[in-house]
């Protein structure tokens, strides 16, 4: 087979989709890596690197969606990309389908199999492939956030832990998954004032028991969400239903009832955030001003931390990588269900009921049998 490993193009995206270890455990399996040059060079892997363990270098970026068969990446396909795809041809990468119709009405109409890192299940229903990018994002959204709460950055001026006869500063997060606790852990390291929101009370009662005392745990409703929007000097959202948009927990209105100078971190923004004022933006460009309330929406942001994402990544998606490499995808997907709920959309079907239902179209169950 011929494995496709092309340069990330999204803005300061600095990770890459494949390390030149399993470079070199396909080429000695018989297959061929195309590597575009300079693909690696944003985690700090030289192309000396990869053609050491075997890899076919690339100098256009074309050139590599047009030869290989399976393509690895870290993010979506840009629109750029969307011609370059082609039927018969599986991209496996991270999409969020349900946070952008144009993608995935291009996607859909490029007739490729679409194998999404986001809703690839493991053992236990978990999504192994999302959980250490949402641990980087969930530990990078507190080290954000006190950045922007400096007056500086036009935040309110706040340390997050104080000093000694000063209070430390307020953190409310939303959503008691692996963003919020990884949040958690960094927020309580800052002594700052932590209160975690869920709506399981079965996770509230686990993250009670393995937190510092300065986390608390408060059941998520609109009552108790409006209160920590008061009190909350840094806000963080991370709510994840699988495969669908994220839900919207704070309006437009709701914003009224924050402190000025406050900060938001919505690290859902890649399944179109879960408020209402949330709109994507950039590393190079990464805040904007609504109402008074400093926003902070970067859509890729494990991809500033190049290197240690792209070593978290790899060495979770590439045993997907060489399972459908040796077994071929529908073999695959037959033996290892959790794969086959990756699968979102297939020759211009799609197969993820959250992804149909988003967008009002037909959903077309798949089991690991092509789909025509």
């Amino acid at each position: 087979m011929i494995i496709g490993l092309p340069k990330e193009i999204k803005a300061d995206e600095y990770r890459v989709a494949m390390l030149p270890s399993g470079v070199e455990e396909l080429t000695h399996a018989g297959h061929t890596v195309l590597v575009e040059r300079c693909a690696g060079a944003g985690s700090g892997i030289s192309d000396e690197d990869y053609l050491a363990c075997g890899a076919t270098m690339v100098e256009d970026h074309e050139d590599v969606f047009t030869a290989a068969e399976l393509v690895v990446k870290v993010k979506e396909p840009l629109k750029s990309e969307w011609p370059l795809l082609r039927p018969g041809q599986t991209l496996f990468t991270y999409f969020h389908f349900a946070a952008d119709q144009e993608l995935t009405r291009n996607v859909l109409e490029s007739g490729i199999t679409a194998v999404a890192y986001e809703t690839l299940q493991g053992r236990n229903r978990d999504l192994p492939l999302l959980t250490p990018m949402s641990e980087v994002a969930g530990r990078m959204s507190i080290q954000q956030g006190a950045k922007f709460l400096e007056r500086p950055q036009e935040g309110r001026g706040i340390l997050l832990g104080g000093v000694p006869g000063v209070e430390p500063a307020h953190i409310a997060i939303l959503g008691g998954g692996v963003v919020g606790k990884n949040a958690a852990k960094i927020a309580a390291g800052f002594q700052a004032d932590v209160v975690l929101l869920d709506v399981n009370t079965d996770r509230l009662r686990y993250l009670d028991d393995i937190m510092p005392p300065n986390v608390n745990t408060l059941y998520s409703d609109r009552h108790n969400i409006r209160e920590q929007l008061k009190k909350a000097d840094l806000i963080i959202g991370g709510v994840l239903i699988p495969g669908a948009r994220a839900p919207r927990l704070v309006t437009a209105e709701d914003l009224k009832f924050m402190k000025p100078g406050a900060v938001v971190i919505d690290v859902c923004i890649d399944q179109g955030g879960c408020f209402e004022t949330s709109r994507p933006t950039t590393h190079s460009d990464p805040t904007y001003i609504v109402d008074g309330i400093v926003h902070y929406c970067v859509t890729n942001m494990p991809g500033a931390v190049g290197r240690t994402s792209t070593y978290a990544l790899c060495n979770v998606t590439f045993p997907y990588v060489m399972k459908m490499v040796k077994e071929g995808l529908h073999a695959a997907c037959q033996q290892d269900p959790g794969l086959a709920a990756a699968v979102n959309l297939m020759n211009g079907q799609v197969t993820n009921q959250a992804v149909a239902e988003t967008f009002g179209l037909k959903y077309v169950p798949y089991t690991g049998s092509p789909i025509r």
